[in-house]
């Protein structure tokens, strides 16, 4: 307390030695009373007494090192310590340094945005001075060229992978990939070419791939194929389908069954038939068209066109395969063509079933019981051995099975057993039966009646 007197005391002591004048003096004693007010609530005295403060103030030890030690924006006491004014103390700026990874007030960057909508379009601008910088990033010397589609691939490079994609499609019968890999291609505007495409591969082919063909040309339609495509196709097929009978003679006719089966799976509409009256003079497109409209003109000609490639080998019935390989050998014994007989039993494509004509051509020798019919039959089955139509397995097959129902045979036909073994015979000569196959021909024992015994006596019990 007597320090702080002493000053006070000091200071009013240079004060009235300053002053001269009776205005300054007034002034001097107005100066003197503020300093000591404001001396006295520094120290705690309040009329010379000292009252105990129970706030406790603190100051920073150090001033923030965001406010610059010689701004104007400072406040100092009398200790001379700087203090920020009370804007900065409350700024939301990080102290840290690094930021709290909240978004600018403008959304255009912080932690987990994507900046400013548009920001994205602004090319960035290439620094040189940057040590990832290339020249061959500079976009200044480069030209665009309109490229079409005639020069990505010509014609015939897309035809051999559409064809090999269809063969392909033959083996596996899946329209979904077939599917797939077409629109692989990026026909766009010569989807045409599939249709144009598929129909000749399958014209070459036999008729249960033709129909896959048909199958899968309906399938497409609608995610590859339009109507357009359907329409050009088959108009390119008719320009062109006196060159295809060159190499299939039947070329009209099977064209004009693809053209038939489309319209009744509704991929192109039925007045495309009425377009081309009057406006064709090639013989071989007249009769393509002359054979889709009859086909459509027939009664229920919409529903039997379902089965225009006739019905696949594996699901046809196997009362008509029977039937058919009857009907097969019959047609042979009247005109004696192992060439129509070989192409009538490919085109029933059973190759798992041919062990049926072997045992329908046995039955014929044995029922027939004349040697023109044996040796025919033997040539016939000799025919087919050789040319690998009919395999060694189902020639076995079916003489086995010709074994296995001998008994019923012989019933009506009594030297079945003596005709049987002739036949095998004359097939060992031919080298198309094997020795398993002789070793197991039957042979039937002659029954031994009591008068052939011994002198005609009845032999005892003890005999045995």
């Amino acid at each position: 307390m007597g320090e702080v007197a002493a000053t006070v005391n000091g200071d009013h002591g240079l004060m009235m030695a300053a002053a001269s004048d009776p205005e300054d003096e007034l002034q001097l004693e107005g100066m003197e009373g503020e300093a000591s007010k404001e001396n006295q609530a520094l120290s705690g005295l309040v009329n010379g007494v000292l009252i105990p403060n129970d706030r406790i103030k603190r100051r920073a030890k150090r001033p923030s090192k965001f406010v610059a030690p010689h701004s104007k924006e400072l406040v100092r006491d009398s200790t001379g310590v700087v203090a920020p004014i009370r804007a900065l103390k409350n700024s939301r700026k990080s102290r840290n340094g690094f930021g709290r990874g909240l978004p600018k007030k403008g959304g255009a960057g912080g932690k987990g945005t994507w900046g400013v909508l548009g920001t994205e379009i602004v090319e960035e601008e290439l620094d040189t001075k940057d040590p990832n910088y290339d020249e061959s990033d500079k976009l200044e010397d480069v030209k665009l060229k309109v490229i079409k589609m005639e020069d990505i691939e010509d014609k015939e490079n897309l035809q051999k992978k559409i064809s090999s994609l269809v063969s392909e499609y033959f083996d596996h019968g899946d329209t979904h990939e077939t599917f797939i890999s077409l629109e692989e291609l990026g026909l766009m505007l010569r989807a045409h070419l599939v249709v144009v495409t598929a129909v000749e591969l399958a014209l070459d082919h036999k008729p249960s791939h033709r129909e896959m063909t048909s199958v899968l040309l309906a399938d497409l339609y609608g995610h590859l194929l339009f109507e357009t495509h359907f329409t050009k196709g088959y108009d390119m097929l008719l320009k062109n389908v006196s060159d295809l009978s060159l190499d299939t003679p039947d070329a009209p006719t099977f064209l004009g069954n693809f053209i038939a089966r489309s319209i009744a799976d509704d991929c192109i509409p039925p007045k495309f038939l009425q377009g081309y009256k009057g406006k064709v003079e090639n013989e071989d497109a007249i009769k393509t068209l002359a054979r889709a409209e009859s086909l459509l003109s027939m009664r229920h000609g919409m529903v039997r066109l379902d089965n225009v490639w006739g019905v696949g080998g594996g699901t046809r019935p196997v009362k008509y395969l029977v039937r058919q390989m009857g009907l097969l050998l019959e047609e042979y014994l009247s005109s004696s063509d192992k060439e129509e007989a070989a192409r009538c039993l490919r085109e029933l494509e059973v190759p798992h079933f041919h062990h049926e004509l072997v045992y329908e051509a046995i039955v014929m020798v044995v029922e027939k019981m004349d040697d023109r019919t044996s040796k025919m039959m033997c040539d016939l089955l000799a025919s087919l051995f050789r040319a690998v139509i009919v395999t060694p397995h189902q020639m076995k097959e079916g003489f086995f099975r010709i074994y296995e129902d001998m008994p019923q045979i012989c019933l009506d036909v009594p030297p079945a057993y003596l005709l049987l073994e002739k036949f095998v015979l004359r097939c060992q000569e031919l080298k198309i039966c094997c020795n398993e196959i002789v070793k197991k021909l039957p042979t039937r024992g002659r029954k031994r009646f009591v008068s052939e015994g011994d002198g005609g006596r009845v032999k005892d019990d003890a005999y045995f």
